[in-house]
């Protein structure tokens, strides 16, 4: 499988709209280099930009979903479009993220269940959400986790009890704790003996400046490839048989006991 990670950098300054348009010219530009692309959690608005989360916020066939559909149909890739603040019934918020398929379908939400923000900002603005999630993608099953989430490792064995052989976890993560970032996307890896996929954004938001740093570390916890500070997209081959091989030849989680 090859896939692309797009660090989107975030600008203050650049309209939602327009960086809506931008994104999906960037999807569309892999078309023939990759199966599987992922996008940054929160990229349209940001992740720190709370001020912002009620104006920005949209229903499941809003603009970001809308033109996150076109572009992974025109592209004819699987798209983990990141994720949006969703307006679900009753006006409650959530941080949901969006998977299509490459006839432009959604086929699957997630809905971030660990919220950032210790009693401020997300944690208090958007609900929970209650379902860890997994995707049945052509010879791979995906399991699907949202940035603060990958500091809880609990939901990561649901995830792989569920089938999960690659962890997709778009996320919008602070530079001061970058260091955080890396290693525990290793230890997701390791832990599970799955492939991680984790796409940060670039840029500043909420006046948050952003670590970037997308990084790919397969089942072993080696780092395939990683990414700068700015804007930039992070493409890599995967032989999702490693996973298996992984798991035959350490076989670690069989002698799980909770």
């Amino acid at each position: 499988m090859r896939a692309s990670l797009i660090q989107i950098g975030v600008d203050p300054d650049e309209s939602v709209e327009r960086r809506r348009a931008r994104a999906a010219g960037l999807v569309r530009e892999q078309e023939g280099r990759a199966d599987l692309v992922v996008l940054p959690e929160l990229w349209p608005v940001g992740a720190f930009a709370y001020e912002s989360f009620a104006a920005e916020a949209e229903a499941l066939d809003g603009p970001t979903a809308e033109a996150m559909s076109a572009a992974a149909r025109d592209a004819r890739l699987w798209l983990h479009a990141g994720s949006v603040v969703e307006r679900a019934e009753g006006g409650v918020l959530y941080n949901t993220s969006l998977v299509f398929a490459p006839d432009g379908a959604l086929v699957r939400t997630y809905r971030k269940i660990h919220r950032f923000g210790f009693d401020q900002g997300e944690a208090v603005m958007m609900a929970p959400g209650e379902e860890a999630v997994t995707v049945s993608l052509p010879g791979v099953t995906l399991g699907l986790a949202t940035c603060y989430d990958l500091r809880f490792p609990e939901l990561f064995r649901l995830l792989v009890d569920g089938g999960a052989q690659l962890l997709v976890i778009p996320a919008g993560w602070p530079a001061r704790r970058r260091e955080h970032w890396t290693l525990l996307a290793r230890a997701r890896a390791v832990e599970n003996q799955a492939y991680v996929l984790a796409c940060g954004t670039a840029g500043t938001h909420g006046g948050v400046p952003q670590a970037g740093h997308s990084v790919v570390v397969d089942p072993w916890g080696e780092v395939l490839a990683e990414a700068g500070a700015e804007e930039e997209v992070l493409s890599v081959e995967l032989d999702l048989a490693r996973v298996a091989k992984t798991r035959e030849e350490f076989p670690a989680l069989k002698d799980r006991r909770l």
